[in-house]
């Protein structure tokens, strides 16, 4: 009998648009810790990246051996772009945000809310063997929902087979309820069937919010609400909606954290700690930590610039199970 032949598995490139501080990059890499768990390294390499926010880039310069090119994505020419298997992308979520709802929602016809068709640009002229897309849960029902339907029919119109699921970070070992639609595209028909979405991989135990912590004794002043501020909400108690202070109960896992937690007051829509009597925001490693991002990435610049790029980040640990389940449905 000959000698068995070993063959090495693909490599698949990636080519990141939107990329922010990396998050989707960052689970679509693997090798990588979060809360004790080890995500491995996927048979992936990322060859571009893009974003519009210097500051962000800087931070996602900072953890990947890759640079991020500051660019305007609606300047970006295809050529510049090497060739790619997977086109990945969380395009711009404010104009289809159910909390942004002053101003009305205007999704589709705000222009931030067509920066999906520049994504749908590239794939029509670069032609990836799959794409994925990720976004807030309300771009199911912006514009009675004719917004979704468009984003689907141009997907399916640039040469894909696209399904699309609602996912619960909090169901995959990330301790934060953050449900995001998940869209992803195919050129094969026979991976488009063979791509199932990832299963859940801890209903029965999500991860409690104390996990992530940091203790007490080990945070500043500038994080605590000041008295006024907490005497303030007390006294508006009655007139707020259910949804406003979000103290956050540390056994069950955080609501979602946004992008604008560096603005969070008592009477906001982000959540917030009360603990030994205080109410205090959460600092940006807890912020880290919350979106499964591993103790070793590096946060760089401003507070600000932190929570913004964390934010609007996909969850790193979502991602990596979505990309398992990628590769498994392009696999020969």
């Amino acid at each position: 009998m000959g000698k068995a032949t070993c063959i090495k598995k693909k490599n698949y490139k990636i080519a990141s648009l939107f990329s922010g501080c990396g998050g989707m990059d960052l689970g679509m890499s693997g090798n990588f810790v979060s809360l004790g768990e080890k995500y491995e390294k996927l048979n992936t390499e990322i060859v571009y990246a893009m974003d519009f926010d210097k500051a962000i880039c800087d931070i996602y310069d900072s953890n990947f051996p890759h640079p991020c090119n500051l660019q305007d994505i609606c300047k970006l020419k295809a050529n510049d772009i090497p060739d790619h298997d997977i086109l990945a992308g969380g395009f711009p979520c404010q104009s289809f945000s159910v909390v942004a709802q002053n101003p009305k929602r205007l999704g589709y016809k705000d222009e931030k809310g067509k920066l999906f068709l520049e994504m749908c640009r590239i794939l029509g002229q670069k032609k990836p063997k799959a794409f994925v897309a990720e976004n807030v849960k309300g771009l199911l029902s912006a514009n009675k929902g004719e917004a979704f339907l468009l984003i689907i029919k141009e997907f399916k119109h640039a040469g894909y087979h696209v399904k699309y699921k609602v996912l619960d970070a909090s169901h995959y070992g990330v301790p934060q309820k953050r449900e995001r639609v998940f869209i992803v595209g195919f050129k094969n028909k026979k991976s488009y069937d063979k791509f199932n979405f990832p299963t859940p991989v801890n209903l029965e135990e999500p991860v409690p919010l104390s996990k992530v912590l940091i203790p007490e004794t080990e945070i500043g002043e500038k994080f605590y609400f000041s008295d006024k501020a907490v005497t303030g909400l007390t006294r508006a108690k009655h007139a707020v909606s259910m949804n406003k202070g979000r103290a956050q109960n540390i056994n069950e896992p955080c609501n979602t954290v946004g992008a604008h937690l560096a603005k969070v007051s008592l009477n906001s829509t982000d959540p917030v700690l009360s603990i030994n009597g205080r109410y205090r925001m959460f600092t940006p490693r807890e912020v880290a930590r919350i979106q499964s991002f591993p103790e070793s990435f590096i946060l760089l610049g401003s507070r600000t610039a932190n929570y913004k790029s964390l934010g609007n980040a996909v969850a790193p640990v979502v991602m990596w199970h979505m990309t398992k389940r990628i590769l498994e449905a392009l696999e020969d």
